[in-house]
């Protein structure tokens, strides 16, 4: 039996290796906002398909996922990252934040769970070092990923029995949206993961035997 994946925001980045990653074993749904980069980026995966969705319209998220294949797991890469002092963040940058990073994977997860229970899948959240602690200028992102691990936490003693929920933490990433957190100045690829690198733990996680549960994983740089 072919098992689908949908790997949310793998247009790019950690999402997009990570599809790659998992295209061998796994027929692969590609999600990104825009359509024509999300078919183009199918395109060039093996086996894999499109499916173009704003997540951000959390009403029209159960419409979309009417267009979905029976999923067997569901990789939540997709987020945003924004930064900046709290002084100068508006309500509309929290809401922004909070919609993306944590609203969207809620409601995902719940249309999808009656079939993940059905079909005993996974359920992967791409949480985040500042899922565990918080900085100067990252109180907006990491408040997201606070509360996405409170989720996955939640979610996981709910489903234990009936659906793997996993939690991938990883540190510094070298992606765009590292970039932007860090500025580019002073950036240094070589003080960071790749993507590859993440991709790697979460299949070892989604590959781990039934009789047992990888429930969180921290991934940190060994150098720099």
């Amino acid at each position: 039996m072919t098992r689908h994946i949908l790997v949310t925001g793998s247009t790019r980045g950690i999402g997009l290796a990570i599809a790659k990653r998992l295209c061998a074993s796994s027929s692969v749904i590609i999600h990104g906002r825009e359509r024509r980069t999300c078919e183009e980026v199918a395109e060039g995966i093996f086996g894999a398909s499109a499916w173009p969705c704003d997540l951000a319209d959390l009403d029209g998220l159960a419409h979309a996922v009417r267009s979905l294949p029976p999923v067997d797991a569901v990789i939540h890469s997709a987020g945003i990252a924004p930064s900046g002092p709290l002084a100068h963040m508006e309500a509309s940058d929290w809401q922004e934040a909070f919609t993306i990073n944590v609203f969207a994977v809620a409601e995902l997860t719940r249309l999808l769970l009656p079939t993940l229970r059905q079909r005993r899948g996974t359920v992967v959240t791409i949480n985040s070092g500042s899922g565990f602690r918080s900085a100067a200028s990252t109180g907006v992102y990491s408040a997201t990923k606070f509360a996405l691990r409170a989720f996955t936490d939640a979610l996981r003693e709910e489903e234990r029995t009936r659906v793997r929920v996993i939690s991938i933490h990883p540190g510094r990433v070298d992606t765009d949206m590292q970039v932007a957190l860090q500025g580019a100045r002073g950036y240094d690829p070589a003080d960071h993961m790749r993507p590859s690198t993440i991709a790697y733990a979460v299949e070892a996680a989604l590959e781990c035997p039934d009789d047992a549960i990888i429930d969180s994983l921290e991934v940190r740089p060994r150098f720099g």
